[in-house]
């Protein structure tokens, strides 16, 4: 039962361009097909998590994150009474913005692009939805609704200061109202995110041999989760011992947000999704204990995965792939694919320019980028 603090499709603020709305699917199904039919959704396949999307077949991709998150998402939203289409519509689209070579690639991007106003991943997925994605005949972007907009805008809480130019381009004719907190969908999103990556990370990097079983066993909630799954299953082989210690990690996460965010809301005495924004405060979050052991497990991961030897050699020489694309489409735009040429000659200065190559960049997948680097510059592919 949808509880009434809940996103309403039957209440929703509308399109910027009004369209007659499905009779079979509500407006927020329609918004989560349309993302899972954009070209940029296609792309995450091949766009790097942590590591480089051809490094193993086995690692996650920003496409099977999102998934996950996705998943996540669903079953609590399903708990707290919220809706369920909405908050799996803002799971699927918030890593549409993400570049070639994950955080690596939005670095070097954001370097590049400092002259011309910097550049942001989540301003980016709203500049795809809302422009890039140019499939439709009435409209460019996927024409979704205020409420997944604002939520893909607004997932991590509000966005205030000087506003990335993406997002402020998109706010100037669609307002968002970025100074409040965005629905509780979208803050199951948020947080369904860290679950996923929390968890995954700590398998992806135990299979890339980064650090054993016993040494995450020594972490807070992951060490217990291996523990019970030693007094259920002594014999099992160490694969087994770790899927089920892992997804054991992973409910204890889910069922901690579940239970914290049911008594915020209760204690919140919101009535309505309005309510929610107005309140200062997020009302899915994780238990205080919670949030205090997730930042170990985090700072480990930071220490002997993102920032491993291995992986930092990775992250060079992918950011030089980024770093000499930029400047060769910037000297010579005509370079890029003839359906870019039309916005081209339609830039009105050289900062217009360098957002439309920032856009092609970003929207590059890790392999497309390693292999127009290599046409451009000679380099070999195989040795990135």
């Amino acid at each position: 039962m949808r509880a009434g603090f809940a996103s309403d499709p039957d209440r929703a603020r509308g399109r910027l361009v009004p369209e007659e709305e499905s009779s079979f699917r509500s407006c927020f199904m329609r918004d989560r097909d349309r993302i899972i039919h954009a070209s940029a959704f296609r792309r995450l396949k091949h766009k790097t998590q942590v590591f480089v999307e051809h490094e193993g077949d086995n690692y996650r991709t920003r496409l099977t994150h999102s998934i996950e998150v996705a998943q996540v998402a669903r079953t609590i939203a399903g708990a707290l009474g919220l809706n369920p289409e909405l908050t799996e519509a803002v799971a699927l689209a918030h890593d549409l913005g993400h570049t070639p070579f994950g955080h690596t690639g939005e670095d070097a991007l954001h370097e590049m692009m400092l002259p011309y106003g910097g550049f942001d991943h989540n301003a980016q997925a709203i500049r795809i939805v809302t422009n890039l994605e140019r499939h439709y005949a009435e409209f460019d972007g996927l024409n979704l609704t205020w409420e997944t907009l604002e939520a893909i805008a607004k997932h991590n809480g509000p966005v205030t200061g000087e506003l990335p130019w993406a997002l402020a381009e998109c706010n100037t004719g669609f307002d968002l109202e970025l100074h409040t907190h965005a629905s509780a969908e979208a803050q199951v999103a948020a947080l369904s995110d860290d679950i996923a990556y929390n968890n995954h990370d700590l398998h992806d990097g135990l299979r890339a041999g980064l650090f054993t079983d016993d040494e995450i066993a020594e972490l807070p909630i992951v060490g217990a989760c291996y523990a019970e799954v030693d007094r259920m299953y002594p014999d099992t082989d160490a694969y087994r011992r770790r899927h089920e210690a892992l997804r054991r990690v992973f409910g204890v996460m889910v069922s901690d947000v579940i239970d914290t965010s049911r008594a915020l809301l209760a204690g919140s005495g919101a009535e309505s999704v309005e309510d929610v924004r107005l309140l200062g405060y997020p009302v899915v979050q994780f238990s205080p204990q919670l949030w205090a052991q997730l930042k170990v497990i985090r700072k480990f991961l930071f220490t002997r995965m993102y920032r491993a030897p291995s992986v930092m050699v990775k992250r060079a020489e992918v950011s030089k792939v980024v770093e000499e694309l930029f400047p060769i489409y910037l000297n010579d735009p005509k370079q890029m694919p003839a359906r870019w040429h039309a916005d081209i000659e339609a830039a009105g200065d050289e900062t217009a320019l360098a957002r439309i190559v920032s856009d092609y960049i970003a929207g590059m997948t890790d392999r497309f980028a390693l292999q127009d680097h290599a046409r451009l510059t000679g380099s070999d592919p195989a040795r990135v």
